[in-house]
């Protein structure tokens, strides 16, 4: 048994989905695997199926009807990781863009660092990413700058995907109320994070841009992302936010 389940959302991963298990598996540190499939037309969940018969207790499916969002598949994960009594709780891209290899560092900082939640970030000592085109560093990077701005949040790497949450954090945190479904989803959730108190820690990682697949990214998750961050500044002057669970 594990103390950590890595949730992973996928849609049209079939290039990807095995060698990142594997890798995950292959890691000194035990982790557990939580796959949620959004009616992928390539097989993704075929493949991780046949995965199953050889890892029957630490790769978990959950297969849902149609592509309901980033955001909803974390939240539908995190409810399951949360009933499973998973003690840390991770978020991590399909793609490589996350290497398997930092998990075990963004662990030790809320196993052993004191953080309730940990970020691997993109931009804590300067700009790691790696084959991305130059105009999408400079708008991921100035959306990071964005956000702080609009957010006071004290965090580089505002958008980032690769998170570890420690389970008393998601289980404080009402999840019904996240608004956003797409990539503005992860700022909405380190947002609520700080207001109700938790601390975060960033982590230092290299992002590298995906080989093999799609990338999902589109012009509607960027307006999301750029509009929605002050509809949930202003909605938080309004809100009460719970208080923070040891």
């Amino acid at each position: 048994m594990s103390d950590s389940v890595v949730i992973i959302p996928t849609y049209k991963e079939r290039e990807n989905i095995e060698a990142i298990i594997l890798k995950i598996f292959r890691l000194e540190k035990p982790f557990h695997v939580l796959v949620i499939d959004d009616a992928s037309p390539d097989g993704t969940a075929s493949i991780v199926k046949n995965l199953q018969k050889q890892f029957p207790h630490q790769l978990h499916l959950i297969e849902r009807e149609g592509k309901l969002g980033l955001g909803t598949a974390y939240i539908h994960g995190f409810y399951w990781a949360i009933e499973q009594r998973y003690d840390y709780i991770f978020e991590m891209d399909a793609d490589f863009s996350h290497n398997p290899a930092d998990l075990p560092l963004l662990y030790v900082a809320c196993a052993e660092q004191g953080a309730d939640v940990a970020v691997g970030s993109r931009y804590l000592t300067g700009v790691n990413v790696v084959n991305w085109p130059m105009g999408r560093v400079l708008m991921s990077y100035f959306a990071s700058i964005y956000v702080r701005i609009i957010t006071r949040m004290k965090i580089r790497d505002t958008t980032a995907g690769f998170v570890c949450y420690r389970r008393h954090v998601l289980e404080s945190i009402d999840l019904q109320k996240i608004k956003f479904k797409g990539y503005a989803f992860q700022i909405e959730m380190k947002f609520t994070a700080c207001k109700i108190g938790y601390r975060i820690i960033e982590v230092p990682i290299v992002f590298v841009n995906r080989k093999l697949g799609e990338s999902k990214m589109s012009s509607g998750i960027l307006r999301e992302g750029i509009v929605g961050v002050i509809t949930m500044k202003i909605r938080s002057w309004f809100h009460k936010y719970p208080s923070k669970v040891s």
